[in-house]
């Protein structure tokens, strides 16, 4: 089901009162009434007459001696407006599968099924039995039954299908536990090449999935559909850049002007992405509507405002779009409701002494807000330091600079940035003769290191080379693994930051085995070109520069959805909505039945958190709700006569559990994902920047009580972790085996998440969440007199099952309403 609630926000805050809950139950389903005799039957005829044109379609097959499967697609829907029970569709023993569920924009529910021929009963029992003893209530979810076609089994816009002219498509073949995935692909590409359809011998491995392309029409479809039973979905295979880039100048003004056209700003909210960069030519068709002249600034008069390098104007491409060549393949309307700033910082890469870049960070950020005081804005940056590097995580100068900026230490004002990792070049990956050497050894760059920061990595879904120069070359990285273009924070001190945070596209490489590697235009990213009065308006940007930017792109949608989010919580939903992709987990984890912490350290030094997801980080679905805190405690006090500080605060938040939906699902596999985040202020003096207790402020740490550990007890036991700092051996007891990434990875940096997973009875009884500090030098340097200062937080907890029919959403949005009713009442009394 699709995500399209809004997030939960408790207001409550934490506290260490007992919570009463309110009892729960499960949702019933939404299901039509049905005239059960009557409409058995109808869907029993429907049933056997799509098996009847299934046979005859394969008959035509077999008498020209054509490959044919063993058994039948079908496309079931649910009546419009009400539930589809799909879980009751799939029977994995008599190996019929659900394929794919779908909801049209008539909230239609569909799902499509594959019944092998000796399973043709299966179904129809299903509907007997619903005929003769109300039993089998999918039955009466279901509208109609009919042969599933090419529409069927299309994932995305329907436009895009092609019916007449052949393109690349992704073909995902259903695969079951212990096959073998290579025998599968084998007879997969021999029935292509007996059908004479195009392929690449590229392929991407997901848990009982196989990604193949081929390049095909409708009718090839078609085919591929009657002679494969392995069919489990088909996508448009992204457009290569090169269609767009190799374009003539006439032409690819042609395509702007179209685009031009249906870009709608009407929208346009409170909402900018300031990019530090070496300007932006705002005269560009496709960004003259999102920059004004007045929102152009330069920390040097002598520079400019205007883009003489093109980096700037590259990065504003895609900090508007995020996608170019989608937007252009889209017929649709395309909202923009942000706008951009622009600073400029230099005119060309490394223009600046590196000692000045706190200096210019700052006073570029302060020339936008002077401009525009009242903006919600996510601050982009793409420029690293390439020398004088301290690879071992420690902050600089200038990382420490950004950390003051965002924590607003001297106006308190916070603030939201997302900054490059920087880059690995091709020379390195020449040297190192393997990408992940290379990217290993490549420590993120100067100021990626700063705590408050989100520093952005690189990976890539580009894999597709059409241009015929690069006829001989094969894609360097498999599609959906890191870059070969980020960096990563695998040389430094384990008890540095967490970076980069999350990655984004960031391109690939092109390699031959002779020639070496290349920057192949079609794996690298559309963008506008600065000099488009002069040369074509489109070229291409790739590394950590392009993900920057889709970061950006990211933040301001998240803030124009929610613009009362603190910037510590937008920080949070970016970094909670992410996940590794299989390719990532497959690279790095190697398929271990159970990764070590350790292995799970290394996957976040690499990849961060993963990909962040916009849907995920702004919308709850019935099945995973987002509830969202913010809070601030006053971690340390003085007692009166003493002269150290000591711990003060811990706070506890109870909740809203659908405990009863969570009892009743039993042993059925549920999800936490919890993230905290919160901004440090940086130790003053280059001293306190050597040592990781001096440089925060005041930490924070999360924990949850254990399945069966009532309040009084969980409060008793993080007392006893009040600990001077959190690497302390003795550390407190917890399930720490149903932890993804676990305490000790967990527990380093401003930002910390982890993902708990076990059964929904277990987590039924762990709903109480506790913040409390670790030392920090507002502590530790008593003469500067910060035990009063108080630390705001933000807290993201997510509670998800695969069970797509339960409303986790409503049980939880019920209790709040309902505890809140209770205290607006007692208060008026």
């Amino acid at each position: 089901m699709g995500r399209t609630l809004d997030n939960i926000k408790i207001d409550e805050k934490g506290e260490t009162e007992k919570y009463t809950p309110i009892g729960g139950g499960d949702k019933e389903g939404n299901y039509p009434a049905r005239n059960r005799e009557k409409h058995g039957e109808f869907l029993e005829k429907q049933f056997l007459s799509a098996w009847q044109l299934a046979n005859e379609l394969i008959k035509e097959r077999v008498a020209v001696s054509a490959p044919v499967r063993d058994g039948v697609y079908l496309e079931i829907k649910g009546k419009q407006g009400y539930d589809l029970l799909t879980k009751s569709l799939e029977d994995i023993r008599q190996h019929v599968r659900l394929l794919n569920i779908k909801k049209d924009n008539n909230e239609v529910i569909s799902a499509t099924v594959y019944i092998p021929n000796k399973k043709r009963d299966f179904f129809l029992k299903k509907i007997n039995k619903y005929i003769e003893t109300e039993g089998e209530k999918v039955v009466s979810t279901i509208e109609s039954i009919n042969l599933a076609f090419v529409e069927a089994l299309w994932i995305g816009d329907k436009e895009s299908i092609p019916y007449k002219t052949p393109i690349w498509c992704e073909v995902w073949l259903r695969v079951e536990p212990n096959e073998d995935y290579n025998i599968i692909i084998d007879e997969f590409f021999e029935l292509c090449k007996i059908e004479q359809i195009p392929f690449k011998d590229q392929k991407i491995f997901f848990p009982e999935r196989i990604v193949l392309g081929v390049r095909a029409d409708f009718e090839d479809l078609s085919k591929i559909i009657i002679f494969s039973s392995r069919i489990a979905e088909i996508r448009k295979m992204s457009t290569p850049v090169s269609f767009f880039y190799d374009l003539d100048n006439y032409e690819q003004k042609k395509w702007i002007g179209e685009l031009s056209e249906r870009i709608d700003t009407s929208n346009q909210s409170n909402t900018s992405i300031c990019i530090l960069d070496t300007g932006i030519n705002n005269g560009h068709p496709l960004l003259e509507k999102v920059v004004n002249d007045k929102d152009k600034h330069a920390v040097e008069t002598y520079m400019g405002v205007d883009d003489i390098n093109g980096h700037g104007t590259k990065m504003a491409g895609i900090a508007v779009f995020f996608n170019l060549e989608e937007v252009f393949e889209s017929k649709d309307i395309i909202e923009i409701n942000h706008f951009l700033e622009s600073v400029k910082i230099m005119n060309k890469p490394n223009d600046n002494k590196e000692e000045l870049y706190g200096y210019i960070t700052a006073r570029a950020i302060s020339l936008a807000e002077i401009e525009n005081p009242d903006v919600n804005r996510s601050i982009c940056m793409a420029i690293t330091g390439k020398t004088n590097i301290e690879k071992d995580g420690r902050p600089s100068s200038w990382s420490g600079a950004i950390d003051s900026i965002l924590s607003g230490v001297s106006d308190g004002e916070r603030r939201l940035m997302l900054i490059s990792a920087g880059n690995t070049n091709i020379d390195e990956i020449s040297a190192a003769k393997d990408y992940m050497t290379a990217i290993i050894n490549h420590s993120v760059e100067d100021p990626g290191q700063a705590w408050n920061a989100i520093t952005v990595g690189a990976y890539t879904d580009k894999v597709l080379i059409e241009e015929p120069s690069y006829e001989e070359f094969t894609p360097l990285a498999e599609r959906g693994a890191v870059s070969p273009f980020t960096s990563t924070s695998m040389m430094w001190d384990k008890k540095w930051p967490i970076k980069p945070e999350i990655v984004l596209e960031g391109g690939n490489v092109a390699f031959h085995q002779t020639e070496g590697y290349s920057e192949a235009e079609d794996l690298q990213l559309l963008t506008t070109n600065h000099k488009f009065l002069l040369d074509k308006p489109l070229t291409t940007i790739w590394a950590t520069s392009s993900a920057t930017a889709q970061a950006s792109w990211i933040a301001a949608n998240i803030q124009h959805k929610y613009p009362d989010l603190w910037p510590e919580t937008v920080r949070a939903l970016m970094v909670h909505s992410a996940d590794w992709t299989s390719e990532m987990k497959h690279k790095i984890l190697r398929n271990k039945a159970k990764p070590t912490r350790k292995d799970y350290r290394n996957l976040l030094r690499i990849c961060g958190y993963g990909v962040p997801d916009l849907d995920r980080a702004i919308w709850s679905a019935n099945n995973s709700v987002n509830m969202i805190i913010e809070d601030e405690l006053n971690p340390f006090a003085k007692k009166p006569r003493a002269s150290n500080f000591t711990m003060n605060e811990m706070h506890i938040h109870e909740l809203p559990w659908p405990s009863d939906i969570l009892l009743g699902l039993g042993e059925t596999k549920v999800k936490m994902i919890v993230t905290l985040s919160y901004y440090i202020e940086p130790g003053p003096g280059e001293i306190g920047w050597k040592d990781k207790y001096r440089y925060p402020s005041c930490g924070l740490l999360f924990d949850v009580n254990n399945p069966g550990e009532d309040k009084d007890n969980f409060l008793k036991r993080i007392s006893k972790a009040m600990r001077e700092n959190e690497d302390d051996k003795n550390e407190v007891p917890n399930d720490s085996d149903r932890w993804v990434i676990g305490i000790n990875n967990r527990n380093i940096g401003s930002i910390h998440k982890d993902i708990w997973e076990g059964t929904a009875s277990e987590l039924s009884q762990s709903n109480l969440i506790m913040v409390y500090p670790v030392t920090g030098w507002w502590k530790t340097r008593t003469n500067l007199k910060k035990h009063n200062s108080k630390i705001r937080y933000s807290l993201i907890v997510t509670i998800e099952t695969t069970e797509v029919d339960i409303d986790l959403y409503t049980a939880i949005k019920t209790k709040i309403e309902s505890k809140t009713l209770v205290k607006t009442t007692i208060e008026a009394l």
